[in-house]
């Protein structure tokens, strides 16, 4: 374990905590951190594994040190494939850490037909594809994950026409609510556990200065009404096949259901959690270790017995 430790610095300042650690093992690392009591982590790349995240000074450099030491020789039990994680603690002077990762965060381009503008940056002249603008705060979805973007490319390959309805379960930064108001739906239900989320997911929807109003709030799956063309379900693994069994109920009779969150070797065992309530996988696509499945209601065989009285 390397450690650079400026104390030369005056309090009160930023304990730096960077990791450098396998794709694979870099949620499980970010959601320790945030445990740790880090308000938000950043990576500077997210086809590698380098991630920073920041802690006030006064927190006590050597728990810190015992703690994450510790967590990172258990993360070998999980991924024993992995090089072992690179750590670097360092003391930095006092500023606003929340804005200083904004240099990890950048105009990029998802596909021909969308950019995800940071909400600092000016708009793009002229601007030839849709543009979101996005100020993610502590929320997920800035447009950089893998599961973000399949889920936008499905959004857009999928794109319903006419009057159509989405619901967003998970919305994160609202990012995928606000590409289907851009695509056209004109109905949308986004919801989240997490009031953090619902109040940056409130202001990246203003940024954007939609069609359409977005419902937002933190409303149980459970307690959702009505049906939808589109259900995009961007979580782990284990709360979509928690919420799986609402999913029929709630997409219309040609809709689609999109989902992500999940690891590649995953996708076998929530296809046949989908196959149990009656929906079918129409496709699955793969960017690095993450998956996206989307399905649709199975169709049902045609009985002369089921016309009789």
């Amino acid at each position: 374990m390397e450690e650079n430790l400026n104390n030369s610095i005056d309090p009160p300042g930023w304990l730096e905590i960077s990791i450098d650690v396998d794709p694979s093992a870099r949620d499980a690392c970010s959601a320790f951190l945030m445990d740790m009591g880090c308000d938000g982590v950043v990576s500077e790349d997210f086809e590698k594994g380098l991630m920073k995240a920041y802690l006030p000074e006064e927190a006590s450099i050597d728990e810190v040190r015992e703690k994450l030491g510790s967590f990172l020789n258990n993360l070998a039990d999980f991924f024993p494939e992995i090089p072992a994680p690179e750590t670097t603690f360092t003391v930095i002077k006092n500023q606003d850490w929340s804005t200083a990762w904004r240099s990890f965060f950048y105009l990029e381009k998802i596909t021909d037909k969308l950019m995800i503008l940071p909400a600092w940056e000016s708009m793009p002249e002229p601007a030839e594809s849709h543009v979101i603008r996005i100020d993610p705060g502590t929320a997920f979805g800035t447009g950089k994950h893998e599961t973000t973007r399949m889920c936008l490319r499905a959004l857009e390959k999928h794109g319903k026409t006419g009057t159509w309805s989405m619901l967003d379960v998970g919305t994160g930064s609202g990012i995928l609510s606000i590409y289907g108001a851009m695509l056209g739906a004109e109905r949308i239900t986004a919801i989240d556990n997490d009031p953090e989320a619902v109040r940056w997911a409130k202001r990246n929807i203003d940024l954007n200065e939609l069609p359409v109003k977005i419902e937002l709030s933190t409303t149980p799956l459970e307690d959702v009404s009505g049906t939808y063309d589109v259900i995009a379900a961007n979580i782990i693994l284990n709360t979509i096949l928690e919420l799986s069994p609402l999913f029929p109920n709630l997409l219309a009779p040609e809709g689609l259901l999109i989902l992500s969150g999940i690891l590649g070797d995953q996708t076998v065992k929530l296809e046949e959690k989908l196959q149990e309530l009656g929906l079918v996988k129409t496709n699955i696509t793969y960017m690095g270790e993450w998956a996206c499945v989307t399905a649709k209601q199975q169709e049902k065989a045609y009985s002369p017995n089921s016309l009789a009285p």
